[in-house]
Formats: C-alpha cells, sequence, structure tokens
C-alpha cells in the first residue's frame, strides 16, 4: 500500500459534501460548483455511485422531466468523514509549513533591514 494520495479524493470529498447539503443538485449545477466540466462531475457521480458511497433516487422535477437526488449511503457517509479528516491533516500541515516560512521570511527581512545586507546603493 502506498502514502500517495489519492488524485480525485479532493473532488470526491466536495462531491459528496454539496450533495449532502443538495441531493437534488443536477449534473450541471454539481459541475459549476465544482468548477469542472459536467462530464467530469458525471464521471466522479459515476465513480462514487460504483463504490456504493452514493444512490440515485428517481423524482419527478418542475419541469416534467426525470431527474435524480443523490443520497449519501451509510458507507458514503463513513468516507465523508475520512476525507474531510485527512483533508484536514493535510491542510493543517500545510499551513504549519506556511507559517514558519512567512516566520522566517520576517526574519531575514527585519535582519536586512537593520543591517542594509542586500541593499544596493
Amino acid at each position: 500500500m502506498t502514502d500517495r494520495p489519492d488524485p480525485h479524493a479532493e473532488t470526491h470529498l466536495k462531491v459528496l459534501r454539496l450533495l449532502d447539503a443538495v441531493p437534488r443538485l443536477s449534473q450541471r449545477d454539481l459541475a459549476g460548483q465544482l468548477g469542472v466540466s459536467l462530464g467530469k462531475a458525471n464521471f466522479c457521480l459515476n465513480a462514487l455511485l460504483d463504490r456504493g458511497l452514493l444512490t440515485a433516487q428517481r423524482f419527478q422535477n418542475s419541469q416534467n422531466k426525470l431527474a435524480y437526488a443523490y443520497l449519501l449511503t451509510p458507507s458514503g457517509i463513513a468516507e465523508k468523514a475520512a476525507l474531510t479528516s485527512r483533508f484536514l491533516s493535510r491542510k493543517v500541515e500545510e499551513y504549519e509549513a506556511l507559517r514558519a516560512e512567512i516566520e522566517a521570511l520576517r526574519a531575514e527581512a527585519g535582519q536586512i533591514a537593520v543591517t542594509g545586507e542586500g541593499m544596493t546603493p
């Protein structure tokens, strides 16, 4: 097993979060919310459906067309929680590294201002 992150994990988390909040979101609206193509939104939905993380229920919408409500399964709820935890851990690590870099740059900038080092005449 590898520690390499799943390249689709962040998109899958976003899809699960959006559909948990708005199950009747159309694929077109989902694509717009994610900032991806309709084809990618469809691909993600099908991947989540194939993994058993979502179910699709048909319903009649107001324009007399059939539409779907995408509902998280118990496995989908558990996966959303696990993805959220991993995403949060990764973002905290990124934040800490960025904060350390900012502090180092501030110290360096302060040193340059005090000594005049690196300034051109």
